[in-house]
């Protein structure tokens, strides 16, 4: 749909306008004050009732994603897969959105940190998050399970998903992405999977089809990926990051098998084969779960947060850079 002349485009993206794709299937929902502990970013499907993004968005995405919890056939593009990947924090962009896993139906929410909104420091010559950042649904990074590969345990998190392509996309956006690599980094001792990835319809996916394609098209890009996941917590005074395989990204292929690993496991903690701990479960439409709850429950969870309040102030920029040496 065209955007009304003069309609900010923020405003478009906040009421659901201009998303094609995957996102025409889904829209959300603002509850509580934005930039402030309270605020919350609630989704629905097509049939307008209120899902978690974490447990009712396939993981692979489909023609009949709705219809098919998990699906059972997945949209491809030639003869690649595509998945759905849930933007949760907008490229340059600074303020720690994320899914909230300890929650009912599981908002995006803005991270805090005894007390305080958690904004990210811009890593000279950078600005915020590089990518498109966020996470593919019904994943999980299983805390109980070593990997065998970088021998820590999973994040108790969604597997993250870094969108290269050229579009910013609008936090709660579900983007269908074509997988291209991953890195392992090792953050505080847990094995945190990054997956990279680029949206299907961006103007340069057509030619880039694995990670070695992203070296050729995107020059740089992943070296500076690597400096960043290095390095974004130095300012908040804790020490470096460090990777599995010397910070070597690994191919399709690799990141295709991480991913159904972590689907696996989340297989399991909805149908309650493993403990879960403090994640919340509660889904509508993954059949078979014991966490599986009415649209009318589900209705009430969300009525029962804060009323979304307009006219807040814009966030506040994180406008000091950190420089490193070599």
């Amino acid at each position: 749909m065209r955007a009304p002349p003069g309609l900010p485009r923020l405003l478009l993206a906040v009421r659901g306008w201009g998303r094609l794709g995957a996102m025409s299937r889904y829209s959300t929902e603002q509850r509580g004050r934005p930039n402030s502990p309270d605020y919350r970013l609630y989704f629905k499907n097509a049939d307008g009732k209120y899902i978690s993004p974490f447990h009712d968005i396939p993981l692979f995405a489909g023609s009949k994603e709705d219809k098919e919890i998990p699906a059972k056939r997945s949209k491809t593009s030639g003869s690649e897969v595509l998945f759905n990947m849930i933007v949760e924090v907008p490229r340059w962009t600074n303020a720690k959105m994320e899914i909230a896993t300890e929650e009912p139906l599981n908002p995006i929410k803005h991270d805090t940190k005894k007390g305080k909104l958690r904004y990210v420091a811009n890593i000279f010559p950078h600005k915020g998050y590089i990518w498109n950042y966020g996470a593919l649904p019904q994943t999980w990074e299983d805390p109980n399970h070593t990997d065998n590969i970088t021998g820590c345990c999973g994040d108790n998190d969604p597997i993250d998903v870094c969108e290269i392509g050229s579009k910013v996309h609008s936090s709660g956006e579900i983007v269908q992405v074509k997988v291209l690599g991953v890195l392992a980094l090792v953050d505080e001792g847990e094995t945190d999977w990054k997956i990279i990835a680029i949206s299907a319809d961006d103007p340069e996916a057509q030619k880039i089809h694995d990670i070695d394609d992203v070296k050729k098209h995107k020059p740089g890009y992943l070296e500076a990926t690597v400096d960043w996941f290095q390095l974004y917590k130095v300012p908040d005074g804790k020490p470096e990051n460090h990777f599995a395989f010397n910070g070597e990204f690994k191919n399709k292929d690799f990141a295709v098998e991480i991913i159904k690993s972590t689907h696996e496991h989340w297989k399991a903690l909805l149908h309650k084969k493993v403990d879960g701990g403090t994640i919340k479960c509660t889904n509508i439409l993954v059949s078979g779960s014991p966490f599986c709850c009415s649209e009318e429950d589900a209705r009430s969870i969300v009525q029962s947060a804060p009323a979304f309040m307009n006219g807040d102030p814009v966030s506040p920029e994180v406008d000091s850079w950190y420089f490193f040496p070599k």
